[in-house]
């Protein structure tokens, strides 16, 4: 089972994440999340356990608790939409922001 680990305090790694929730049970993937470009993390990750019950127990353990001086938000992680990518919000098919005209009169 795979678990979304929100609010992670900025300075998280790996390793810190994969220890945290080693307490609990045999991690077997731990990663934080980082912006492509800066490198910096985005402030969650994601966590996967050998077996089901282990990240049931880690949900019950370590949602609401405080990692560093932030409180952590741990749940089940939901699949992505089929597609992927982000191409709402205003982005046309060319990956930038539409204008405001749209052929029609001035």
């Amino acid at each position: 089972m795979r678990l979304y680990v929100g609010g992670l305090p900025y300075q998280t790694d790996e390793q810190e994440l994969r220890d945290v929730f080693g307490q609990i049970g045999n991690v077997t993937f731990a990663t934080v999340i980082t912006d492509r470009e800066t490198g910096r993390s985005k402030g969650f990750g994601f966590v996967e356990f050998e077996d089901d019950d282990q990240a049931r127990a880690a949900i019950d353990q370590l949602n609401g608790s405080m990692l560093g001086n932030r409180t952590i938000t741990v749940n089940e992680a939901r699949e992505r939409p089929a597609g992927g990518g982000n191409r709402g919000g205003g982005y046309n098919d060319r990956g930038g922001q539409g204008g405001g005209y749209r052929g029609g009169r001035y």
